[in-house]
């Protein structure tokens, strides 16, 4: 079994949720902010979350302020500004920290599992994104400036 399937988060909405829930959906953890230079790509995550959904892809997005301090927002601020400004429907979770010795214990394990360039175990920016087979094992870790519709294959991959 793996070890994602025993982790849980507190949705936007502050109800826990296990990720237990998403075993056998492909899935795309993102570490998400507001006021971002790459916050646009929520457009693009949608797109792929509405393309994909159907067949078995969840998108679960992680705000996060950790990174410039661009996502100041309580979770009422976040999901209004994520629903009005880019049609946001894929699940959204309270504020986390993807780094340092408060890091949520997702980020602790898709960061063991996904190493970033050269090796590195820490998130680098906002919208790091990481690809999560049927099976709950760690794929693949996509940089920020990665744009979501260029991991269409690789989720089609997965479905």
């Amino acid at each position: 079994m793996s070890e994602i399937y025993g982790l849980s988060a507190k949705s936007i909405v502050g109800e826990d949720v296990s990720l237990e829930d998403y075993r056998g959906k492909v899935l795309l953890i993102v570490n998400t902010a507001s006021k971002c230079g790459f916050t646009p790509q929520y457009k693009g995550l949608e797109a792929l979350y509405e393309q994909y959904k159907e067949q078995g892809l969840e998108i679960l997005g992680f705000p996060c302020n950790q990174f410039g301090n661009q996502e100041p927002g309580d979770s009422g601020e976040i999901s209004g500004f994520c629903e009005r400004n880019f049609g946001v429907t894929f699940p959204l979770f309270e504020k986390i920290d993807v780094n340092g010795d408060d890091a949520h214990p997702l980020f602790v394990h898709l960061k063991q599992e996904a190493p970033g360039l050269l090796g590195s175990k820490s998130v680098k920016w906002n919208f790091t994104k990481f690809l999560v087979g049927r099976d709950g094992e760690v794929v693949k870790r996509f940089a920020p400036k990665d744009k979501p519709q260029a991991l269409a294959s690789a989720v089609e991959a997965l479905l």
